[in-house]
């Protein structure tokens, strides 16, 4: 067997071991195995050469290829919150509409449960080249009607980037309109059980279908994911500067006018010299929102008896001359502050607008004698509102030697003096709560939340105990406490 013979036998059996551990991706083994060949003067320096910009072809080969593969860029999490409430005290059969745990047996069907599965969610995002976020979210724990727990979207959107450093880019399908910190900010984050009524009530469901634009410079970002590092609730990264257009009815619901509604927002945070974090922002929005009207209980003319109405709609409002539906003026505006628990928090908003809005004292008389009724007038309204809320941050909190997690006990106080316009007949909803509740962080993914509600507000629904007795859109008085059991999975 001649020398040349066996160098290749010996350059074959190196490369074997060579790209043998390349399939380990053992790079610094590699070229360790490849030098001590050349050194031992197995291989040559150009054989050496060779072998490496072999194994370096071959890795930069494997990472295309996974980089490629679609099961590389879904990312998947999500969250579960279950609730109980206990009515303390306070009016019986009413109803606080963003969460249908809150009631009694009067509060009528699916209203008042002992448990309930509020938002069960999980979400698929991922990164797919320098130009393309996609997210989908939908929740399992929806309700229709009278049946609860059904599936029904949430988002479903795609981040189309116009740089790599992802300064520009457009949100283009289903996703939270930027109206709004509390809006923006996902229901896990959230201290307090629901967004409050004031700047909630400006989107159904905090999103609808458009195309958004969102700026956000480095620095801005930057500061965003420090935020979120230090575990601070954020908002999310919905751009420093935002322009968009959607559609106005809301989430999950078909265009009634084919009119835009356009929305902006601007937002600004910034850290001091002590490290003390803040965020102040302004927002607006314009369009047009169609409303239709439904029968709701009242008192008739003389006051002394209950009747059905149905509220009247004056014709310069008619949608297509319809006497059911109309079109109206839909605007606000907004203001934003928060200064991040470090440990001491403040946060709050307030917003003013014209939105359409149900006027029980206005609109024709109809029927006679005992059952002759005012029917009331749905128009434009103007109305105003918004929060206040503290909190201390309490990490690592040691209770008989032993860390318990994170503490956050808070207060938040929220007023509004307008309307639903998601609801039917648009009515009149008065808030003057007040919430004092605590989170107790036990792990990452285990978190369990304490509120008492004192609540003084509208009756929003025509349904339970307290309508019948009441009439339609009563104030009530209430206690409850309320607890909540969340879990994350990441």
């Amino acid at each position: 067997m001649n020398k040349t013979h066996i160098r290749k036998s010996c350059l074959a059996v190196a490369g074997a071991l060579v790209f043998g551990f390349a399939g380990n991706a053992m790079a610094e083994t590699t070229e360790d195995i490849i030098n001590a060949l050349v050194s031992k003067g197995v291989l040559t320096e150009e054989e050496g050469d060779l072998l490496a910009k072999g194994r370096k072809t071959e890795k930069a080969a494997s990472e295309e290829k996974s980089r490629k593969a679609w099961f590389n860029h879904i990312n998947i999490r999500g969250y579960v919150q279950n609730r109980v409430t206990d009515m303390v005290s306070g009016d019986n059969g009413t109803v606080l509409w963003p969460d249908p745990s809150v009631g009694d047996e009067g509060s009528g069907t699916g209203r008042g449960q002992n448990f309930r599965i509020r938002r069960a969610r999980i979400i698929f995002s991922g990164q797919v080249g320098d130009h393309l976020g996609f997210y989908i979210q939908p929740d399992f724990a929806s309700t229709a009607g009278d049946t609860g727990n059904i599936t029904q979207l949430r988002d479903a959107y795609g981040d189309i980037f116009i740089d790599k450093e992802q300064v520009h880019r457009f949100r283009v399908g289903q996703s939270k309109v930027p109206y709004g910190y509390e809006n923006l900010q996902s229901s896990s984050n959230r201290l307090a059980l629901d967004r409050v009524d004031a700047l909630n009530s400006a989107v159904r469901d905090e999103r609808d279908t458009g195309v958004f634009y969102y700026y956000t410079p480095k620095s801005v970002q930057e500061l965003f994911s420090e935020i979120n590092k230090l575990e601070l609730k954020h908002s999310g990264n919905y751009g420093m500067f935002a322009l968009g257009a959607y559609m106005g009815q809301g989430a999950n619901q078909n265009d009634q006018n084919d009119n835009w509604h356009i929305v902006s927002r601007f937002t600004y945070p910034w850290k001091t010299d002590s490290g003390q974090i803040f965020e102040a922002g302004i927002q607006a929005y314009h369009g047009r929102y169609v409303r239709s009207v439904g029968g709701y209980r009242r008192a008739n003319v003389a006051g002394n008896a209950l009747v059905s109405a149905t509220p009247f709609i004056d014709p310069s409002y008619r949608k297509n001359g319809s006497e059911t539906s109309g079109e109206f003026e839909d605007q606000r505006v907004a203001v934003s502050f928060r200064m991040y628990p470090q440990p001491w928090g403040l946060e709050g908003e307030w917003t003013w607008g014209t939105s359409p809005g149900l006027d029980m004292n206005a609109g024709p008389v109809t029927g006679s004698g005992a059952n002759a009724v005012r029917r009331g007038a749905m128009k434009n309204a103007s109305l105003h509102g918004g929060y206040l809320q503290g909190s201390y941050f309490a990490r690592n909190v040691n209770l008989f030697d032993y860390n318990i997690g994170n503490v956050i006990p808070f207060v938040k106080w929220q007023y509004y003096d307008g309307f639903n316009k998601a609801e039917s007949n648009a009515p009149a909803n008065h808030v003057n709560d007040w919430e004092y509740g605590v989170e107790w962080q036990i792990a990452p993914e285990v978190e369990l939340a304490a509120v008492y509600h004192h609540m003084k507000r509208t009756n929003m629904t025509t349904s339970g105990d307290f309508n019948q007795i009441n009439g339609s859109y009563k104030t009530f008085n209430a206690e409850a406490l309320r607890i909540q059991l969340q879990y994350n999975f990441f």
